[in-house]
């Protein structure tokens, strides 16, 4: 079940589903998604991009979906409002691993404290359940990492995405790997679900959202 951490009171300005001001809005008419893998997102309290962020619009497309805002929790269970077994969940990864470590043929690959890749990867990969991404900066993501020492507990899954980040110059990554939340979510629940129309249908939506977010600015100057 979709499930955000706490609904938006929109304005005649702003959409009261995304949060998004009504140039921006790209919602209308999206139908939930039935995710074979959960997804739960946890977005720093001070991440502020209202405009281009994509949190909430992703989970927006998920029937199977949690958003929660803050800092820490005590327990994956405590995040995500359920039981479930955090060796059956897995975070993405913010440590050491790069695209020259990761096996080529693989656009999502488990990994180890250290970033190498866990031998057997379509048998770990299989037992996968849901997938827990951090929203926010770089250095945001990182400080949730360390006060959340649960993490620990669930296997860490790392990136290697055949493209490049729609953002372009929008928005720098410190990675060439660097992926939007939306982005992120959509190619790892794609790929462990074997569910490529996620990838597609939210693809299209973060596509409509940084045109508009485009065309709005071409106007504005």
């Amino acid at each position: 079940m979709v499930e955000l951490d706490a609904p938006i009171t929109g304005t005649a300005a702003e959409c009261s589903r995304c949060g998004k001001p009504t140039t921006l809005c790209v919602c209308d008419g999206i139908e939930p998604i039935d995710n074979r893998i959960a997804l739960l997102i946890l977005q720093h309290p001070q991440e502020q991009d209202r405009e281009l962020g994509t949190a909430r619009l992703t989970v927006l497309h998920l029937k199977h979906a949690v958003m929660k805002v803050g800092l820490s929790w005590p327990s994956l269970a405590k995040a995500l409002g359920r039981e479930v077994d955090p060796k059956r969940w897995a975070v993405l990864y913010l440590g050491a691993a790069s695209a020259a470590t990761l096996p080529k043929n693989r656009e999502v690959t488990l990994v180890d404290g250290k970033g190498a890749p866990l031998p057997e990867q379509d048998r770990a990969l299989a037992a996968i359940n849901g997938i827990i991404v951090l929203d926010g900066s770089w250095s945001q993501a990182k400080t949730m990492w360390w006060r959340n020492p649960w993490v620990l507990k669930c296997r860490r899954l790392a990136l290697n995405p055949k493209q490049p980040s729609r953002y372009g110059k929008l928005r720098r990554e410190p990675r060439r790997e660097g992926l939007s939340t939306l982005e992120a979510a959509a190619l790892a629940l794609a790929r462990l679900g074997r569910q490529p129309e996620i990838e597609t249908t939210l693809g299209l939506s973060f596509a409509r959202l940084l045109s508009a977010y485009r065309t709005a600015n071409t106007r504005a100057k």
